[in-house]
């Protein structure tokens, strides 16, 4: 059985964790399988946004450890979950979560990895890793307390509750609940206006906000100055303005517009 199914439609890849029969628990090929995909789909042009999601009743369960600890050292297995957790927050195309039913540990810090999270009021999500004798990983420690505060993510850290799709939006870790039966087509408009946006832009735009959480307002300035030079010479911000002036839909490529050079060609 593949472990992880991908699949691309009008810009938009999505990756499917498929094991449902552990609820989609992350053992080391999946670790692999997704790490992988997520260094292919950095690295392709045609896709404009990602979808993270999982087979059947789950998103999923965190770390598979039905067959016990693995004999490999700590530091190397940490390091597959480092490298893959830097991946998808760095990727640069947006990314969306869908959850239904279950994202705990690793698997709920997986779907907060991604920059919007769609869930369905079944949905249930555990910061579980207390419970097992350990403490976060997949970045919860850096996720949870920019998205909720100290106090909540302590909570939420410490305690090990199991919170539902409701109390998790009330506290700014899902963006929407969308009943299941029309899940799939709110994540397939978000997508489709994502990829309609600029790609260069929306890019900088997700590096300047993660960015800005460890930032001066000094070093923010900067940031966007910085970034603003390189939209104001692609092909997208002068396309927005004709689109405006005529009064049609823009049609962002991402594409360099200033002209080269004889010597650079």
């Amino acid at each position: 059985m593949t472990v992880l199914l991908t699949s691309d439609r009008d810009g938009v890849r999505t990756l499917t964790l498929n094991r449902p029969h552990r609820r989609n628990a992350l053992d080391a090929e999946l670790w692999e399988a997704l790490r992988a995909a997520l260094a292919e789909a950095g690295g392709d042009r045609s896709v404009r946004a990602l979808v993270l999601t999982g087979a059947g009743r789950a998103f999923c369960s965190g770390g598979d450890v039905s067959h016990g600890v693995s004999a490999a050292h700590p530091l190397y297995r940490m390091r597959t979950l480092t490298d893959l957790a830097l991946l998808l927050h760095e990727l640069p195309v947006p990314t969306v979560a869908k959850v239904t039913g279950v994202a705990v540990g690793a698997g709920w810090n997986l779907a907060l990895g991604c920059d919007l999270v769609v869930a369905t009021p079944e949905s249930t999500f555990s910061q579980i890793f207390a419970r097992r004798g350990l403490s976060l990983d997949l970045g919860g420690s850096w996720l949870l307390p920019r998205l909720v505060g100290l106090q909540q993510a302590k909570r939420l850290a410490l305690l090990a509750e199991t919170i539902d799709a409701a109390e998790a939006r009330a506290l700014g870790l899902v963006t929407w609940v969308v009943d299941g039966d029309k899940v799939d087509a709110f994540v397939d408009d978000v997508t489709a206006r994502l990829t309609a946006g600029p790609p260069v832009a929306l890019a900088q735009t997700k590096a300047l906000l993660h960015e800005g959480a460890d930032r001066t307002l000094r070093e923010a300035l900067a940031n966007e100055a910085r970034a603003q030079s390189v939209n104001f010479a692609s092909a997208d911000a002068p396309e927005a303005y004709a689109a405006f002036a005529e009064k049609r839909v823009a049609r962002f490529t991402g594409d360099w517009a200033v002209p080269g050079r004889a010597e650079d060609a």
